[in-house]
């Protein structure tokens, strides 16, 4: 057999150095279940136009089959002289089938041939990382559920101050909405990717017979490229899911961040199992929160991952080029810290203790419900900015002193418009209660 056939692109002084730099089989090898699929795609549909009899076909069929099992089993004989899992996979076919194995690749370039690859693993990954979110989302929403039963009320925060009392049911739906839109980009993007560039071959189609909708169909792909050379140089829908990716991971670590603070000394307002804690190598009353902290970390990684497509991308004339390969890399990576991130921060979420208690207490003395005071004021007719000034007048009459102390006289030296039911609403419960927000956590839950 001719090795040239399956290689043998650089000459012997430097060779190897060469071959080990342009190979991309140490990764791509993953890609194996999309190429097996995609080849079986292509071999029925050559025996559909006439390319191939059917003997050739179910030979081809029964092969790929043959070679699927060994990649299984991890038998399979990887060779990296063969550059890629396209090639490693078309040399055991013919090893195994004879001479026929060498039919396959009619009207096919490695160009369409990986662009199907990764649109088949792709889509498939987008469904896998929908399907992350959702259990995390999940996890948030039983958090929101029993926060809500408990009626647990914590400080609601603006530049990490003390804003306004808030649900805590309240602050864990806002993850589960951001996580929403998560789902949405996913879906979005996972509707861009679903179509085949096969048959574009190199760039410019392929003068057989082909019926390029047949293999899309095939592969439960929605339909095919429109422009041959668009199908062979996009990597649009892998810059999708890397951008989809990293929005993702910026909430993940925002959330990462709150159960790092929450979970502090400082704050106390959570507690983390421990097997999502560790303690320290020389301090042994600390837990640290190092799983969430390696979220926020990792979000950096799929930030990284983005940027390296994008400069990959910026700057490559039409069609096909090797710089495409680092495509790969880039993406694997990313999902590989997606998946790993969801999974982890779902155990994390769902196994969290919240301290009712601590929160509850965090809002003695806070004046976090003055806001609310001036809502009342202006709900009677005096003027916001009025009515600001005149809860902030109270807050500095009272200093340290529980309001409820102050005399009808005092108040009505602040204002005579201020009313001593009016202080109702800077009581946290009576805070949250002017703004509906038990109902308004509840009808989000549904």
């Amino acid at each position: 057999m001719n090795e040239k056939m399956w290689g043998g692109r650089f000459s012997e002084s430097g060779g190897r150095q060469a071959e080990k730099f342009t190979a991309s089989i140490g990764f791509d090898r993953r890609l194996w279940r999309q190429d097996v699929a995609g080849s079986m795609a292509h071999a029925r549909m050559l025996g559909k136009v006439g390319v191939l009899d059917d003997a050739e076909v179910r030979q081809l069929v029964d092969g790929l089959n043959r070679v699927a099992a060994e990649l299984e089993a991890g038998t399979f004989p990887f060779r990296v002289e063969l550059e890629d899992i396209h090639l490693n996979i078309e040399r055991r076919l013919t090893e195994i089938v004879g001479p026929v194995g060498g039919k396959l690749h009619t009207a096919r370039s490695r160009n369409d041939q990986v662009a199907l690859d990764m649109h088949l693993y792709v889509k498939e990954t987008e469904s896998e990382l929908i399907e992350g979110v959702r259990g995390l989302q999940q996890a948030l929403r039983d958090q929101a559920k029993s926060a809500l039963d408990a009626r647990i009320i914590m400080p609601g925060f603006t530049h990490l101050q003390h804003a306004q009392p808030v649900p805590l049911a309240l602050h864990w739906m806002a993850y589960w909405h951001m996580l929403e839109r998560d789902v949405t980009r996913l879906a979005e993007a996972r509707a861009r990717v679903d179509r085949s560039p096969l048959g574009a071959a190199a760039l410019a189609g392929s003068s057989f017979p082909l019926e390029p909708a047949m293999v899309a169909k095939d592969l439960g792909l929605a339909g095919v490229y429109a422009n041959s050379m668009d199908a062979v140089s996009d990597r649009d829908f892998v810059l999708d899911l890397l951008a989809a990716g990293a929005i993702l991971m910026v909430h993940l670590s925002r959330l990462g961040e709150e159960l790092v603070l929450w979970s502090s000394r400082e704050f106390a307002f959570v507690e983390i199992d421990d097997a999502f804690a560790t303690g320290s190598s020389i301090m042994p009353q600390k837990k640290n929160p190092d799983v969430a902290e390696l979220v926020r970390g990792k979000a950096g990684r799929v930030f990284g991952d983005l940027m390296t497509l994008l400069s990959v991308l910026k700057g490559l004339p039409l069609a096909y080029h090797s710089d495409m390969q680092e495509d790969k890399e880039a993406c694997f990576d990313a999902v590989d810290t997606l998946v790993a991130c969801l999974d982890a921060m779902t155990g994390m979420v769902a196994t969290l203790k919240p301290r009712a208690d601590r929160m509850r207490a965090a809002l003695v003395g806070d004046w976090s419900g003055t806001t609310d005071l001036a809502d009342a004021l202006a709900k009677r007719g005096m003027p916001f900015r009025e009515a600001h000034g005149v809860a902030g007048s109270l807050v500095r009459v009272c200093g340290e002193r529980d309001p409820a102390a102050l005399t009808d006289a005092e108040l009505r030296a602040i204002s005579p418009e201020l009313r001593r039911e009016d202080l109702a609403v800077l009581d946290p419960e009576g805070a949250v209660a002017a703004r509906g927000l038990f109902d308004r956590v509840a009808e989000d839950l549904g």
